[in-house]
């Protein structure tokens, strides 16, 4: 049985069989012929751990967006590139992702304007040199995330129904972050640089977002105060979702990639 690339809908998670539905690497092996699987041997471990993250974090009509890279996965395992497709997983988090949501806040914009101008997070020793500009932007951003929670906090105190919208604000912000390849390109990123390197771009990516998402109504009631957070955060988790999609491109032919 062939796979209909054109019929085809990507489910979230892994599945027993085929009859049970299909992600993203598990129709990667069923295109290139081989047994249903969700971690194909013909798939770089890099490539593999960003699309299994990234397929399911993303809302159910959007997965679609993944059907592309199917023909183009199978035979980039044992390539040599997964040192150079985890850097520019690095570098993506921390130049792009971790930014965009840091500028959603004003007095976290020139932390935004700083990660960008970095230099080309390519190998060990830019990741290190950047290690001061992200450790400044992860404490700005928690320190911001932390006002945000104390205010809501107190309004709580006040009146209980605002401890739920604030866990729905907190919830919508992860879910952005999610859905915006956030933790797709950490899974990628892992094996490419020291724990401290992607730990700081993670976490000023997290707090950045739960940051921005102040905007919601705190007297709001719970659902009011999720579609605030989301109305706030959804164009830069698209833009984001559009950017991972030539970040994933560039990784499959890190040679080609500028």
């Amino acid at each position: 049985m062939s796979i209909d690339l054109d019929a085809l809908v990507l489910a979230k998670g892994s599945h027993d069989d085929r009859e049970q539905g299909v992600c993203l690497m598990e129709a990667v092996a069923w295109f290139a012929g081989q047994e249903h699987t969700d971690h194909p041997p013909c798939v770089s471990p890099v490539l593999a751990a960003f699309g299994r993250s990234w397929n399911d974090a993303l809302p159910d009509d959007q997965r679609h967006i993944l059907k592309p890279f199917i023909p183009l996965l199978p035979g980039t395992a044992g390539d040599g590139h997964e040192l150079a497709r985890s850097y520019l997983a690095v570098d993506w988090l921390a130049r792009e992702h971790a930014p965009a949501f840091l500028a959603l806040t004003p007095a976290l914009i020139p932390h935004a304007d700083a990660l960008r101008a970095l230099s080309p997070l390519r190998d060990a020793r830019a990741v290190q040199a950047a290690k001061p500009a992200l450790a400044a932007a992860r404490d700005a951003a928690r320190d911001a995330a932390r006002a945000a929670a104390w205010a809501a906090a107190r309004d709580a105190a006040r009146d209980a129904d605002r401890d739920a919208a604030r866990d729905a604000v907190w919830a919508a912000a992860r879910a952005a972050a999610r859905a915006a390849a956030w933790a797709a390109a950490w899974d990628a990123a892992g094996a490419a640089a020291g724990a401290a390197a992607w730990d700081a771009a993670g976490d000023a990516a997290w707090a950045a977002a739960r940051a921005a998402a102040r905007v919601a109504a705190w007297d709001a009631a719970r659902a009011a105060a999720r579609d605030a957070a989301w109305a706030a955060l959804a164009p830069t988790a698209a833009a984001l979702q559009d950017s991972a999609i030539g970040l994933y491109r560039a990784m499959i032919s890190p040679g080609g990639a500028s």
